[in-house]
């Protein structure tokens, strides 16, 4: 097989353009595809159109060196990596569409000892139905799924694990799984991605690795659930959850994640109903966990109406839009679900504001929803809701809520500032003292 020297990849987005500006960092000549004419223009600028950091700099290097150049439709390369959306449709089922209009614009350029990795999360068996698709389109070239290790043209999965904040560094130290349709497929891709993952790379089945990513979200959205509906009960019990938590994590085998107004992003709040679909029996605790998170934007506006006075118009200021703190990302965020639906409630004004941002998300157009700053947004407010703990939002002077009625889905001021640092009673063991005794006992594992 020759060597790779120029990849392509397939969608400029949250993932797409760090692995661009990644790849291309090692040296590769690096083809950036996507068919938003303004995103194409502002990469060869050298710009890029998403908050993540450290990417502006890099990307601004390898666009000047020569290594980046993106294109609105693909170009010849040695390597295509296809990180398109996946979504859902309004039935909750997976639309691949994004994956096969890839596959369908990639396929005149395809030459004999290309690979395509698909790294977008899908459902099981994407992979596959891909490939097929281009072996019908190019019926001149030999594709895995067919001719196995006789193959013109090389298929494997590989999907991105990483955090939206910390995208370049989990790119590079994360491990990887690939799913080659081949024993070279796999190989090639593995040689591949070690051009800059420092983690591991394990080998397996596409159907695996596809599985893999969405058992991993799965897994996160489960555990989101159990949180929030440990909130609920503590509503009602009048307890405070963020001290429950707090208190229920000082056990060595407990680690119970932060409540929150819902999930949200392309990951964790979507690919879970890609194993439902997939098994609609045997999915009770994920179909049950997506229905907790799902809901939890309702309850939060349920809170916000028992603060409202019925006797007179109130303003509500709402605190961050996007799904997580520190970036600009709103796709599926419950903060935005959140004030949609108070949009919707008579006699009341609402004021967003957003850091992160420079305008409202497409979803709250026309809702009447005033866009600004936080502490503008405070200042005219008679309740404060905070749905994202940005880092700015933890600055702000608890003189200016004093006289607020609060809503704070985060715990950033009922719990971790309200804290009293003297509510611990130091015991006699040291911390080594503790691990030792653990490890004899074998509880630590």
């Amino acid at each position: 097989m020759a060597e790779i020297k120029t990849v392509s990849v397939i969608g400029m987005g949250y993932i797409g353009l760090p692995t661009c500006a990644i790849f291309a960092s090692r040296g590769l000549d690096v083809i950036g595809v996507d068919i938003n004419e303004a995103v194409v223009a502002k990469v060869n600028r050298g710009e890029i159109h998403i908050i993540e950091p450290d990417l502006d700099g890099l990307i601004q290097k390898v666009v000047a060196n020569g290594k980046l150049k993106a294109f609105s439709t693909p170009q010849p390369a040695d390597a295509y990596i296809i990180a398109v959306p996946t979504p859902i449709t309004p039935e909750r089922k997976p639309d691949v569409s994004y994956v096969l209009a890839a596959a369908r614009s990639i396929a005149p350029v395809l030459k004999r000892d290309d690979l395509v990795v698909l790294e977008s999360t899908s459902p099981v068996g994407t992979t596959r139905v891909m490939t097929a698709l281009l072996a019908e389109l190019r019926p001149d070239l030999k594709f895995p799924v067919a001719h196995g290790e006789e193959a013109d043209v090389l298929v494997a999965y590989s999907p991105e694990r990483v955090l939206p904040g910390k995208v370049l560094t989990e790119l590079i130290n994360n491990d990887r799984s690939i799913g080659g349709l081949s024993r070279k497929s796999s190989e090639r891709t593995a040689a591949l991605y070690s051009s800059f993952v420092a983690g591991d790379l394990f080998i397996t089945q596409a159907e695996s690795a596809e599985l893999v990513k969405l058992t991993e979200n799965a897994f996160r959205d489960v555990n989101i659930a159990f949180a929030n509906e440990l909130a609920a009960v503590c509503q009602d019990l009048s307890l405070n959850v963020w001290e429950v938590i707090d208190l229920a994590n000082r056990h060595p085998r407990v680690n119970i994640l932060q409540p929150s107004p819902g999930v949200g992003g392309h990951c964790i709040a979507i690919d879970p109903y890609f194993i439902i679909d997939a098994a609609p029996n045997n999915t009770r605790l994920i179909s049950s966990a997506r229905r907790i998170n799902s809901e939890r934007p309702l309850s939060v506006v349920r809170d916000i109406e028992a603060l409202l006075d019925p006797t007179r118009k109130q303003t509500i200021a709402c605190l961050g839009l996007s799904f997580k703190p520190n970036i600009d990302d709103m796709r599926e965020s419950p903060a935005v679900e959140v004030v949609k639906l108070l949009s919707k409630i008579p006699n009341i004004k609402i004021v967003a504001a957003e850091p992160n941002a420079r305008q409202l998300p497409h979803e709250l157009e026309g809702s009447g929803v005033m866009f600004t700053d936080a502490l503008s947004a405070i200042d005219q407010s008679d309740i404060v809701v905070l749905l994202v703990d940005h880092r700015q939002f933890n600055l702000i002077d608890p003189e200016a809520l004093k006289d607020k009625k609060l809503v704070d889905t985060r715990g950033l001021w009922t719990w971790r500032k309200a804290r009293k640092p003297d509510a611990r009673i130091e015991g006699k063991k040291s911390e080594m003292e503790r691990s030792q005794s653990l490890a004899r006992t074998g509880e630590a594992a």
